[in-house]
């Protein structure tokens, strides 16, 4: 007979072994991203990257000053570009409220940030935090470039 304990042990496994996915963006898209360039004038560069790790059954919506950026899944990155002088809001959902960090972004500058999720009551949570670049970039490099714009949530 199949019972609570199995089903319930048959879930955990479940969210441990699968694994997200999201759109990706072409390879060449990748790999010029990978360069890390600097951003156009006036502007700072932003990725956004999720390494493989707990959840990796979830998608998180990740979001710029309350607009979509995407679907975060486990082993990709976003990288957009964000105006220069400014402050902006990045924020994730998470279990019973959006995650956020707010980064004063120089024009001309690349910026680093991980989200990552964390165990939570009922499902996995998510956070966000600014990275060092060079622990980054050496991150970004085995990640893939996520395509932007699906969000599923309305924050």
């Amino acid at each position: 007979m199949f019972n609570f304990k199995n089903k319930s042990l048959l879930v955990f496994s479940f969210m441990i072994t699968a694994c997200a996915t999201v759109e990706l963006e072409d390879k060449e898209k990748d790999a010029s991203a990978k360069q890390f360039n600097l951003p156009s004038e006036g502007h700072a560069g932003l990725y956004i990257y999720r390494n493989l790790g707990v959840g990796t059954a979830l998608k998180k919506d990740i979001r710029v000053n309350g607009d979509c950026v995407g679907e975060s899944a486990p082993s990709t990155y976003f990288l957009l570009e964000v105006d220069g002088g400014k402050e902006h809001e990045i924020s994730t959902e998470s279990e019973f409220s959006p995650n956020k960090i707010y980064l004063p972004a120089e024009s001309g500058k690349n910026y680093f940030v991980e989200n990552y999720i964390t165990l939570g009551l009922f499902v996995g949570g998510a956070n966000l935090r600014i990275i060092d670049e060079d622990k980054a970039k050496s991150d970004i490099m085995k990640l893939k470039l996520a395509r932007q714009g699906t969000c599923k949530s309305k924050q």
